[in-house]
């Protein structure tokens, strides 16, 4: 019997696992599969934590709908019932210390129409004519490896991309403009580009595609983003889940690899799916050989925290989502969720619950990673009492430590992986990397790497049967 060991239970090694596990049962295939994740849950970045009559996500907070993967996991796992979907409304940018509406009729912070672009009370009339230089001057250098920042300035103005479209993205996309690709962020306007010799009149021309999965885009379940991971997990029940274990090294043995565990343990297997985060990895495997290549794979860091009121949620703008910050103001924050505005079963009694994110880029995050959980809700709260004028005491408080924990992909991050996986095949075989540290960091990304994870997987134990088979 084969003996696989999936190493990191989030989302994509999890998938791996339920996946691999219907593979084997289908074909009938006699093969063990162990999973070890270091935590006491499953899960990764997704977790969900109920009190007070709140639900809170201490990681992601939604899943895209539309991603091809999502929707026949959650059809398989029987859960289409629990399925809710964000509330839409208007998105704000706090700029100047004051709240400003993000035009409706934008994409990302782009203007749709030279209407929409005069519509923004962000920019002034000398950032507006001076993205009209869109309108009249062709692409003639750059391809979707230029810098999406270096782009949508060189078309748009300067103005428009720092005060309404930076914000959006670098939101969206966990990253600065000028480290991040037109190719891993909107590969489309390249495109537009081309065709119609304007951003703004591409994005014009396709307006209503993206209207239609404005709404009901986003998605989680009643009972919180683990219900999807609880379930995976019970559909697991016949295979060994170790929860609480870390893998301290990795070593090859004679065609086989044996990991020691933590708990004085060992385990020897034909095959390893490494889901964990790259510098985890680089750690297990202690590989000079490799060690250049992960180097190059990069990490971000974020804390964000809830914060629960027991006053209403509607004391908020109406149809309100949220906001971004943009510029020097007098708040700390990058952005501000209003939860129970967004998502409706977050919150028991329609009472307000906010979230609130601060990434490793802030300039105010060397000194919020020292302080204790204590100390930054205070420093939140802040935040909270000047932007939204709220001077209650919050109820209920949730703290997240996301510690370099974040894969932030540069503008050679796919040409790296490439080469990792080259050094890999060749000196690991039968070792396979997952997760978002390579292959995309949406929820419906590790979906979709831990599905064809598995299809890896199924190959490579079919052929070491082919092997059995024939005596080698």
């Amino acid at each position: 019997m084969k003996k696989i060991a999936i190493i990191g239970g989030g989302m994509t090694g999890l998938t791996a696992m339920y996946y691999l596990n219907r593979k084997m049962k289908e074909r009938g295939t006699d093969t063990e599969l162990v999973m070890i994740e270091a935590n006491d849950h499953l899960g990764g970045k997704i977790h969900t934590v109920e009190r007070d009559g709140f639900i809170m996500e201490t990681g992601a907070d939604s899943i895209v709908a539309r991603h091809e993967s999502v929707m026949p996991l959650i059809e398989d796992l029987g859960l289409k019932d629990d399925v809710v979907y964000n509330s839409s409304g208007v998105s704000f940018i706090y700029t100047d210390n004051t709240l400003f509406p993000i035009p409706v009729d934008t994409i990302f912070g782009i203007p749709t129409s030279v209407e929409s672009l005069y519509e923004s009370t962000l920019v002034s009339e000398a950032g507006k004519k001076a993205a009209l230089k869109d309108l009249e001057t062709p692409n003639e250098g750059f391809t979707k490896e230029s810098s999406v920042g270096d782009f949508l300035t060189f078309f748009l103005g300067g103005e428009l991309v720092e005060k309404q479209i930076a914000p959006v993205l670098s939101g969206v996309f966990s990253g600065t403009l000028d480290k991040l690709t037109v190719g891993a962020t909107l590969p489309f306007l390249i495109e537009y580009k081309e065709k119609y010799g304007s951003i703004i009149k591409g994005l014009e021309a396709h307006k209503e595609q993206f209207k239609a999965g404005s709404s009901r885009k986003f998605l989680s379940f009643k009972g919180g983003l683990s219900t999807i991971i609880d379930r995976m997990e019970e559909k697991l029940g016949d295979h060994k889940i170790l929860k609480g274990v870390h893998v301290s090294k990795i070593d090859k043995e004679n065609g086989m690899y044996r990991l020691e565990l933590s708990n004085s343990n060992e385990l020897t297997v034909d095959g390893v799916v490494l889901s964990t985060p790259h510098d985890v990895t680089q750690r297990l495997l202690g590989s000079p050989e490799v060690d250049v290549n992960f180097n190059e794979l990069k990490n971000s860091s974020i804390k964000t925290v809830y914060l629960g009121y027991d006053i209403p949620a509607d004391r908020l703008p109406a149809d309100g989502t949220g906001f971004i910050v943009s510029g020097e103001n007098d708040i700390h924050c990058d952005a501000c969720t209003w939860t129970s505005k967004k998502w409706a079963h977050t919150s028991r009694d329609g009472k307000l619950l906010v979230r609130l994110f601060y990434k490793s880029t802030n300039l105010s995050y060397p000194e919020l990673k020292k302080m204790d959980d204590e100390t930054f809700a205070a420093f939140a709260r802040k935040d909270i009492e000047k932007s939204l004028g709220i001077q209650e005491a919050p109820t209920t408080v949730e703290v997240t430590n996301w510690d370099n924990l974040m894969p932030n992909y540069h503008k050679k991050h796919t040409e790296s992986v490439a080469a990792l996986e080259a050094k890999m095949a060749s000196l690991y075989p039968n070792v396979i990397l997952a997760g978002c540290s390579y292959y995309g960091v949406g929820i419906g990304a590790c979906i979709q790497n831990g599905k064809d994870t598995a299809e890896t997987v199924a190959d490579l134990t079919r052929q070491m049967d082919r092997g059995e088979d024939d005596g080698q």
